[in-house]
């Protein structure tokens, strides 16, 4: 403890115009929290400032991040700035590291009144990459809409920031450090936390991991490779999957967390995967996955490479979601999945006469839900799936669900969705993301395609593309209202809805830090079991072809094709 009192400082700021969290958060390029003055402590002292003084006085936080460059230096200026704002204590993850689907856990068991997520998630680190800063609630998930739009007005109104500037505390040592600072009557208390402990207890009370040491490391094991692509899981998978569960060293590869992820992509998809999809498809392994930069999304591999939609992932999953313990204990109360995800677990919910609700992209849709005890299980198309066990998706516990999948089926990962698609028939999915595009164009792009399709010349209007025929049955910007609070989310992605079930579905992203995303999805369903098993970019190439031509998204935004195909 410290012996001379702390002294806390008011200082002026100016505010900025742009510190609207998105769905993930405020990210920008690490250059803008650099170089603009007090802008990390602008958006700082918003959150905590958004939070009733009440509630703020001598509460506990939870601060984490994905180990990201510019990570530890914000965390410093957090622990500064939460001392002089009143929070009594904060949990932190050693180095400053812990996963988004972690610190969802430990809110949840410090019974925290939130806490603040250091990540960019998927997209790239280093100096000239991102970074983001991200408010959880006490419900250990992101905060809802009401919260977000609060943190962004007092940021455009923000005249100055507390902060007690001597505090320095260790990162480096799992620890209990406290602090004595002037006209507060209790020390303020920083706890350096063992990162993976308290989720690797969570697991252990949701899988059944005698029968996962016994797939992993038993006398008929399979064998697995998990690339965490230099992200925050390294530790996770390290700790869990080979020390606890047996799995061999060498098939956790890429496991130390870097600020710049090794000067990659760290997001687990076909293209930035690559080399574990090489890897697997040599046959050597039986299961593979890849995480993206703060573990809370997965990609899931077969062998030889076989790729599992994520769509599919969530689908199969809850058709097996008695293959993990939990569930057996809770029963299931709903699934639910992005509107931009395919209809694939619509299928499953359908025939177990299960409750599905479709909602905007947002995990903090799915958390609503989860407090009222209405579901269950959901997942995302963007490599995310989770349950009501946290308030985030979560990639490790994905991995665990198959693999206790596999424990209980004997079957390869093909077999299974293989079976899956003969039981439920397929809904062929892929989505073009073209990043970084000028956003006055893309703005204007989807403003005019709104315009005609919700035109009364589009409704039933046919296209035929070589022997396909679409015809329009429905098209709207998607609206949601939430059966929870009955508040209504309006603009959230415009549809195209053919009388076949096929679907079209364009949506801007707000998680990108430079431009505009502009993300295509494509959803085909089919139940022919001669066509089932066919390649689905030929099977989408048709709705592709649609899809282009009503938007005109390659004229309008001057791309040749999309950066992404998943």
């Amino acid at each position: 403890m410290t012996t001379c009192p702390l002294q806390v400082l008011t200082l002026p700021t100016a505010p900025y115009p742009d510190q609207r969290p998105g769905t993930s958060g405020l990210r920008k390029k690490v250059f803008v929290f650099q170089s603009k003055r007090n802008y990390l402590q602008n958006f700082v002292q918003s959150i905590y400032s958004s939070i009733d003084l009440l509630d703020r006085q001598g509460s506990t936080m939870v601060v984490g991040g994905d180990g990201r460059y510019f990570n530890q230096t914000a965390i410093e200026v957090i622990v500064q700035m939460a001392a002089a704002n009143g929070v009594g204590r904060l949990v932190i993850g050693h180095h400053g590291i812990m996963s988004t689907p972690a610190v969802s856990c430990v809110i949840r068991k410090y019974k925290a009144i939130g806490g603040i997520v250091l990540t960019a998630s998927h997209n790239p680190g280093g100096r000239e990459g991102d970074f983001g800063i991200k408010f959880n609630t006490a419900n250990g998930g992101p905060a809802q809409d009401a919260v977000t739009n609060r943190i962004f007005q007092i940021s455009r109104t923000i005249e100055e920031y507390a902060i007690c500037p001597e505090i320095r505390v260790d990162l480096a040592t799992l620890s209990k450090q406290t602090f004595d600072l002037e006209n507060k009557f209790k020390p303020f208390t920083v706890e350096i936390v063992d990162s993976v402990e308290s989720y690797a207890n969570m697991l252990r009370n949701i899988f059944d991991f005698a029968a996962l040491k016994e797939l992993l490391s038993g006398e008929n094991h399979i064998k697995i490779q998990l690339d965490a692509m230099h992200g925050v899981m390294g530790p996770y998978v390290k700790r869990i999957l080979c020390e606890e569960l047996g799995s061999p060293a060498n098939s956790a590869i890429n496991c130390v967390p870097l600020q710049d992820f090794g000067g990659q992509h760290p997001d687990p998809n076909l293209t930035y995967a690559a080399d574990l999809v090489e890897t697997m498809r040599g046959g050597q392994y039986d299961f593979g996955a890849a995480f993206d930069g703060d573990g809370d999304r997965s990609m899931i591999l077969g062998k030889h490479g076989f790729f599992v939609n994520p769509s599919d992932s969530v689908a199969v999953i809850a058709a097996n979601v008695f293959s993990i313990p939990y569930f057996q204990h809770t029963g299931v109360r709903g699934y639910a999945r992005s509107m931009p995800t395919s209809a694939a677990l619509d299928n499953v919910a359908r025939a177990t006469k299960i409750e599905l609700y479709e909602t905007p992209t947002g995990w903090k849709f799915f958390g609503n839900l989860m407090d009222a005890g209405k579901l269950s299980l959901c997942g995302e198309e963007s490599f995310g799936t989770g349950a009501d066990h946290i308030r985030e998706k979560d990639g490790l516990w994905a991995v665990l669900a198959w693999l206790s999948i596999l424990a209980t089926r004997k079957q390869s990962v093909e077999d299974i969705i293989k079976d899956h698609w003969q039981t439920f028939g397929r809904n062929f999915f892929t989505k073009y993301d073209y990043e970084e595009v000028d956003l006055d164009a893309a703005i204007q792009m989807m403003e005019d395609l709104e315009l005609r399709i919700l035109g009364k010349a589009f409704m039933g209007q046919r296209f035929a593309v070589g022997e396909k025929l679409y015809q329009v049955e429905k098209a709207d910007n998607f609206e949601y209202t939430d059966p929870v609070d009955g508040r209504i989310c309006r603009n959230q992605g415009l549809r195209i809805i053919f009388t076949d079930g096929s679907r079209i579905i364009y949506r801007l992203s707000g998680t990108g830090s430079m431009g505009a995303t502009v993300r295509v999805y494509i959803d085909s369903y089919e139940k022919d079991p001669d066509k089932i098993f066919r390649d689905p970019q030929v099977m989408l190439e048709p709705l592709v072809t649609v899809a282009l031509k009503v938007s005109q998204l390659h004229e309008r935004t001057g791309r040749s094709g999309p950066s992404v195909i998943t």
